[in-house]
């Protein structure tokens, strides 16, 4: 037994003894790189954070106002009048649902993207299990690669958008959603992102966008007499598209605002994590050079008594 253990403990001599003095210098040196790296990242973060926060938050009292008028105007009008017919009101019974899936195009960022891909595939499951047919539209890198390496159906995908987010993309997905629903090859669209809360807080969101089902106000607000021009079919038939429209970019502009919030917490915890193995990493390197000089003092303490012997 005794020889055995010899020979365990002469084949794994790097796993008991402390690492080399060169070795761990060159991991603190590693980590010191990456350290300064997601620094980095957290501080462009922060930046386009601040951008993103302003754009959202200057977006979301106009795409508001806009849902309440269009409930307004759906409870003051007659429910005869031929406006209340409109294709983008029509409730169908669900055969095909159209999902669209918001990610990120880029990692890094936490459980941003996974927690929307995680939401969307259980939203798939659970109309497929009623029956329905469900098609995907992808917004993001991350998404659509996941989705697309899995063989689900992906009518169309919009990759590397947020590098420059611009309004005209959210009118072109709207437009492709949109006439797939006016020809009823779908039924239901859902909306499947991030909403930004805070700089700490980002919550996943499952909105339908059709059919359209505007806010109806409650209170006095419902008995406002509003005079409007031109007439009420003609003006709730021209808000309709721009209803839609503002609602997708409030969607863009939440996912952006809602990933920078997530990339800075995510590289700000990186960085102190590297700070901290760094502290562990310059302990055990003193350790191992006190063990050295130690070493090295014996052997001349030794050597010296021998040659007095």
């Amino acid at each position: 037994m005794k020889p055995n253990k010899c020979k365990r403990e002469l084949r794994d001599p790097i796993v008991k003894k402390m690492a080399t003095l060169r070795e761990i210098r060159r991991r603190i040196v590693s980590i010191q790189n990456i350290e300064q790296v997601t620094d980095a990242m957290r501080v462009v973060a922060a930046a386009r954070l601040r951008r993103a926060q302003e754009n959202i938050n200057a977006t979301r009292p106009y795409a508001d106002k806009l849902n309440t008028i269009l409930g307004h105007l759906i409870s003051q009008m007659d429910t005869e009048n031929q406006a209340l017919t409109h294709p983008l009101l029509e409730t169908r019974e669900v055969k095909h649902v159209c999902i669209i899936s918001v990610s990120a195009d880029r990692g890094l960022c936490g459980s941003f993207n996974s927690n929307v891909i995680r939401t969307t595939t259980q939203r798939m499951e659970h109309y497929q299990e009623s029956g329905a047919d469900v098609t995907l539209l992808c917004i993001g890198r991350r998404s659509q690669e996941h989705f697309n390496r899995r063989g689900y159906d992906i009518t169309d995908a919009y990759v590397n958008i947020f590098r420059q987010l611009e309004f005209q993309t959210a009118v072109d997905v709207v437009h492709e959603f949109e006439h797939l629903y006016t020809e009823k090859k779908i039924d239901k669209v859902e909306v499947i992102y991030n909403n930004f809360k805070s700089a700490i807080l980002q919550t996943v969101l499952v909105e339908q966008l059709l059919p359209l089902e505007p806010e109806i106000p409650e209170g006095d607000e419902l008995f406002l007499d509003y005079i409007y021009e031109p007439g009420q079919v003609e003006l709730f038939e021209m808000l309709l598209g721009k209803h839609l429209n503002m609602q997708m970019w409030k969607v863009l502009l939440d996912s952006n605002a809602a990933e920078q919030a997530a990339r800075m917490a995510a590289m700000e915890n990186a960085t102190q994590k590297a700070k901290e193995l760094i502290d562990e990493l310059i302990l055990q390197r003193n350790r191992a050079r006190q063990t050295q000089i130690t070493t090295e003092i014996s052997e001349i303490v030794s050597g010296a008594a021998a040659l007095e012997g």
